[in-house]
């Protein structure tokens, strides 16, 4: 067998595995089944992998090395920026490698391979510490274990659907929940160029204050790029945010531009329709 033949016939039996795995599981699936499917025999299989966890070994080994290098990306002397850069960084290479994350919903195919399992688990534990902050406590590790454990779900169940549309549902989620659970880690990155809103950080009759106060108490933590600390003593009211960073904009705007309504975006971005509607007639 020629090394060329050989590096074929090694990468079709991964992309047969996937297939397989994901359709029927990682148990019930055979050697002999994937050789069948690949047209090759069960030992010309085992010649490339002698068991079906150091397939999936092969398999997880872009999503490892992805995982790797987005935490050691994400790892940034500014916390706050650390703690978002690491809440995208995950979401991407969730979004890279969602057919593969597929596979779990059987059986927990990943867990086949125990250097996989670890190395996974070693790199969101990395991503709970950044997100959670240095010196974070129980309840602020709790918080970031649930923001994290916000992206993977919709990544897998609904791995149809087209990564911006998908991505910009997902983040808004884990930022209406870091921003309503309370003072801890930042509910996304800094504004962009628009800034807020309204005179107030909000977008008129329902959205909400920048940040709520507590207790009546002013609140000084602006976000960077804002020119400093800014004070934030807003009274808190129901509805959605009022405020939208440049990739929001961007987002809605292509989806406007693909067909999506107005309602549909604000939905997806977790903003409110005004906010939506204002982005939008500011790009004409």
């Amino acid at each position: 067998m020629t090394e060329e033949r050989a590096s074929d016939t090694r990468a079709r039996i991964l992309e047969v595995a996937l297939d397989e795995f994901a359709a029927r599981g990682y148990h019930a699936t055979s050697v002999r089944r994937l050789a069948e499917r690949v047209g090759v025999t069960k030992t010309a299989v085992l010649y490339h992998f002698p068991g079906k966890a150091d397939i999936v070994a092969a398999l997880a080994a872009p999503l490892l090395a992805d995982l790797d290098a987005a935490m050691a990306a994400a790892d940034l002397p500014d916390t706050r920026r650390a703690r978002w850069a690491a809440i995208e960084g995950l979401l991407e290479v969730l979004l890279a490698h969602r057919y593969l994350l597929r596979m779990n919903l059987y059986d927990l195919a990943l867990a086949s391979s125990g250097s996989v399992f670890q190395r996974f688990r070693d790199g969101m534990i990395r991503a709970n510490i950044l997100v959670a902050g240095p010196g974070a406590g129980f309840t602020e590790r709790v918080r970031a274990s649930q923001a994290i454990a916000m992206l993977a779900d919709p990544v897998v169940l609904f791995a149809d659907v087209p990564d911006a549309r998908l991505r910009a549902a997902v983040l808004g989620g884990v930022r209406r929940f870091l921003a309503s659970s309370g003072p801890g880690p930042d509910d996304g990155p800094d504004d962009g160029p628009d800034g807020p809103d309204g005179p107030d950080g909000s977008d008129g009759s329902d959205g909400v204050a920048n940040a709520a106060t507590t207790g009546g108490a002013a609140s000084t933590d602006g976000p960077a790029g804002t020119g400093g600390s800014v004070v934030r003593a807003k009274r808190a009211r129901r509805g959605r945010p009022g405020v939208m960073d440049a990739a929001m904009a961007e987002t809605a705007r292509r989806m406007y531009d693909e067909g999506s309504g107005v309602a549909e975006i604000a939905s997806a971005l977790g903003v409110s329709r005004a906010t939506v509607y204002r982005h939008l007639s500011h790009t004409g």
